[in-house]
């Protein structure tokens, strides 16, 4: 659960709780909820929750579009928002849910960017001199051979690693556990890892990824690093931890054109959230067709 939630109104708190326990919901996800549900109380002022109707909604709907909530996150707010009011439905005696049948603005499709192979191989080709070099190298070895969320990486121990058999037991979304290939390089990398682990560890630290200070790291540790090592190798385009997962989908579907497996290994529960790399690989494939086809060159 989201740690400022002690100011909360009861019935929020209620629901978190619920989210947190009952619906396993990572605590990012929480996160987001709380301050949806936050902003919905702000917009309802002294109206009591209980009391809205599809109307309010729309028109706080509206009025957050126009100061510049993106149609996803609103499509997000959305989806708090009639959580919530279910849960007071469920727990609290609210007699119905104002946000049911309502839809948020379409937002413009944007198709995820990915690294090139070769940038990506470039960025994971860090000189190691020390040991947060090795755990760094170790952590993006690991985001782009098995392509984990960021949350999945800070929240691995040792013992989910199985060098032997080559894998690694992820928890994803929904608290579900998968098991998910491991590369040569990211072995190898994770090994170099482990063998200079204590020199910054706390003892008895479970964490496979440890901080300056010894304890788990944060996933903002992970973010700055990456866009630290992505600079300093050269690359001019900001790098995040979710671009490395992106790269890890587009360049297994170009090889191996299998998006069952893909969805698979990424932890997707639809089909149709993995389909849209499909949508890059046609992408790269058009690129590829341009450069490469007699007829498709342009005539000088």
């Amino acid at each position: 659960m989201p740690a400022a939630t002690h100011d909360a109104p009861p019935t929020l708190q209620g629901y978190l709780a619920y989210l947190h326990h009952e619906r396993n919901y990572s605590p990012l996800t929480s996160e987001n909820y709380t301050r949806d549900i936050r902003r919905l109380f702000e917009l309802a002022n002294a109206t009591p929750l209980a009391d809205l109707k599809s109307h309010h909604i729309r028109r706080y709907i509206a009025q957050l579009h126009s100061n510049g909530l993106s149609g996803r996150s609103l499509a997000r707010t959305l989806s708090a928002w009639r959580g919530f009011f279910a849960y007071l439905m469920r727990d609290h005696g609210c007699q119905s849910n104002p946000c049911i049948g309502l839809r948020a603005p379409k937002a413009p499709k944007t198709l995820p960017h990915a690294l090139s192979p070769d940038e990506a191989v470039k960025l994971v080709e860090m000189k190691v001199e020390t040991p947060l070099d090795a755990r760094d190298k170790a952590m993006f070895e690991l985001l782009y051979s098995s392509g984990l969320r960021l949350a999945e990486l800070v929240s691995l121990d040792p013992i989910d690693m199985d060098f032997a058999d080559a894998s690694v037991r992820v928890t994803g979304k929904g608290n579900k556990t998968r098991i998910v290939p491991l590369g040569s390089h990211a072995i190898a990398a994770l090994q170099a890892w482990l063998a200079v682990r204590e020199q910054i560890a706390k003892p008895n630290e479970s964490a496979l990824f440890v901080g300056t200070r010894g304890a788990r790291i944060s996933p903002r540790t992970v973010e700055l690093q990456l866009d630290k090592w992505a600079l300093k190798q050269g690359l001019n385009t900001g790098v995040h931890p979710h671009m490395l997962r992106h790269s890890f989908a587009t360049h297994v579907l170009q090889s191996s054109g299998d998006l069952r497996a893909v969805q698979e290994m990424l932890g997707h529960a639809s089909i149709s959230t993995t389909q849209v790399y499909t949508h890059l690989d046609f992408q790269y494939l058009a690129k590829i067709y341009d450069s490469a086809h007699p007829r498709a060159k342009k005539k000088p």
